[in-house]
C-alpha cells in the first residue's frame, strides 16, 4: 500500500532514524525515550500509518516461554514482566491500563520418540531458566483436558504460567503514544534510499519518498517481512522474507468445558482459545515460499481440505464447527535460522537490523526494543546480552539454533 498523503519531518537531520513504525519500531523509541542516558533526536519513519497490513496487526498476540535455546526464555520472561507491568513501566500513568495474560499455556504435542526427546532437551533448557513447563504424558493429558485425542501422542508439554494470550495492541498504541509525547517524531513516508558516506562504512542520510534527505546518526531497520529491501539501499544482504501464514476464528457446535491451551499439533496446525465461545487456528502454506509484499490473498481451501480436518481428529469435539473470520498475514521469514537479527551491520556499523523475527516478533518485542535502545545509547547490550542474535552470527555461517520454531 502507497502512503496517500505523506509526511515531512519537521527537521533535516536526526541522531536516529527508525524505518517502520509498528511495534520493534515503536518499542526502540520508546525504550529511547525512557533511557535517561539518551537525549538524542528520533524520527520513525512509516509507510502505511494505518498498519492494516504489518505483522502486527495480523498476530495472534502470544508469549510463551516453552524454547530450546535459554536467551529465547528469558526473552519471553521480561516480555511477561512488561506485559503484566506496563503501567509501572510506562511510569505510573494512570491513563495506562492494566494488562494482564491469559495464561492457559501452549500445549506442544509429540508423536514420536525424536520429537519427545527434543520436549524433554527444552524442558531442561527452561527449567533452569525458570519457566514452570511441565511434561505431560498421554493419561496425564487425557485427565487434565478431556477433549484431547491423545491415542497417537508420546508426550506433551505445557506452561500455564505467563504463557498464553496478551493484548499486543494496547502495548503497542502506548509505545506510540507515550513516545511521541515525549518528544518522538513519526512521519508517513516512505524511505526510498539509504546514502553511504565517501567510505562506504556509515549511513550519512536517508532520502523520502517526498524528496527530503535526512541526515542521521543511526539508521535503525524496523521495517518488518521488507527487511531485505530496506538493507539492500545500503548494499546489505539480510536473509529475512515475506512468508504467508493464515488464521481462522472459528466457533463450536459444542464449546469446550475449560480453556483451550495454544495446542500445536504435530501436523503444524495450532489452535487456542480466542473467546469466551470461539477459538483460533493458524498453520503455513502447503508449499511456503516468499511472497509479494501486498499478497494477503487467502487459500479458501486450505481450511476444508487440511485445517479442519486435523482439528476434528485431534479434538472430536470440534466435528461440527464453522468459521467466523479468516486472514493471511506475514512472517518476517529468517531463512537462516529462524532467529532474530539484531545490532550493527559488519561493515556499514551505524546501521542496525531489528528484524528476522519469524513469528516471535510481538512477544519479543519488549526486549527486542529494550536492547536496541541500549546499544544505540551505549554501544552494548546492558539488561540481557542479546550479542548471540547478532548480524555477524550470518556472516560467519553459524546459525543460532531454536527447535521450537511454529
Amino acid at each position: 500500500m502507497k502512503v496517500l498523503k505523506q509526511d515531512a519531518p519537521q527537521k533535516s537531520s536526526y541522531d536516529v532514524v527508525i524505518i517502520g513504525g509498528a511495534m520493534m519500531g515503536s518499542s526502540t523509541a520508546w525504550f529511547l525515550t525512557d533511557n535517561p542516558d539518551f537525549d538524542g533526536s528520533v524520527l520513525v519513519v512509516e509507510r502505511d500509518p494505518s498498519y492494516e497490513n504489518c505483522s502486527t496487526a495480523h498476530s495472534n498476540s502470544c508469549i510463551r516461554q516453552q524454547f530450546s535455546r535459554t536467551l529465547n526464555v528469558q526473552i519471553s520472561q521480561f516480555g511477561a514482566d512488561f506485559i503484566k507491568n506496563l503501567r509501572t513501566y510506562m511510569g505510573g500513568d494512570e491513563r495506562v491500563p492494566e494488562l494482564s495474560i491469559q495464561s492457559y499455556g501452549y500445549m506442544y504435542l509429540a508423536d514420536n520418540d525424536n520429537f519427545a526427546a527434543t520436549l524433554r532437551e527444552s524442558h531442561k533448557v527452561q527449567q533452569q531458566a525458570g519457566a514452570a513447563t511441565q511434561l505431560l504424558t498421554p493419561d496425564q493429558i487425557r485427565a487434565r483436558y478431556p477433549f484431547y485425542n491423545v491415542d497417537d501422542i508420546v508426550l506433551g508439554s505445557i506452561n500455564t504460567v505467563d504463557e498464553g494470550y496478551w493484548d499486543g495492541g494496547t502495548v503497542f498504541d502506548w509505545w506510540r503514544r507515550s513516545a511521541r509525547e515525549r518528544g518522538v517524531e513519526y512521519v508517513a513516508n516512505e524511505v526510498v534510499a539509504i546514502n553511504l558516506d565517501s567510505t562506504g562504512t556509515g549511513v550519512d542520510s536517508v532520502t523520502l519518498a517526498s524528496g527530503e534527505v535526512v541526515v542521521c546518526g543511526h539508521v535503525v531497520n524496523a521495517s518488518g517481512p521488507r527487511a531485505a529491501r530496506t538493507a539492500a539501499m545500503a548494499g546489505i544482504e539480510v536473509p529475512v522474507e515475506p512468508r504467508k501464514r493464515f488464521t481462522w476464528i472459528f466457533s463450536a457446535a459444542h464449546p469446550l468445558d475449560r480453556e483451550l491451551p495454544l495446542t500445536i499439533d504435530p501436523s503444524g496446525v495450532h489452535m487456542r482459545q480466542d473467546g469466551p465461545k470461539t477459538y483460533l487456528a493458524g498453520c503455513p502454506p502447503d508449499v511456503d515460499p516468499a511472497v509479494d509484499f501486498d499478497d494477503f490473498t487467502m487459500d479458501h481451501n486450505r481450511w476444508q481440505d487440511h485445517v479442519w480436518p486435523i482439528i476434528a481428529t485431534r479434538i472430536p469435539q470440534f466435528e461440527s464447527i464453522r468459521v467466523v473470520t479468516e486472514w493471511a498475514g506475514h512472517y518476517a521469514y529468517n531463512t537462516f535460522d529462524h532467529n532474530a537479527i539484531l545490532g550493527p551491520d559488519d561493515r556499514v556499523g551505524n546501521f542496525i537490523f531489528l528484524n528476522g523475527f519469524s513469528g516471535h516478533g510481538l512477544q519479543q518485542s519488549p526486549a527486542m526494543g529494550r536492547g536496541t535502545a541500549e546499544w544505540l545509547t551505549y554501544g552494548e547490550y546492558r539488561s540481557l546480552d542479546l550479542s548471540p542474535l547478532g548480524y555477524s552470527r550470518i556472516s560467519r555461517g553459524e546459525p543460532f539454533l531454536e527447535k521450537a520454531v511454529i
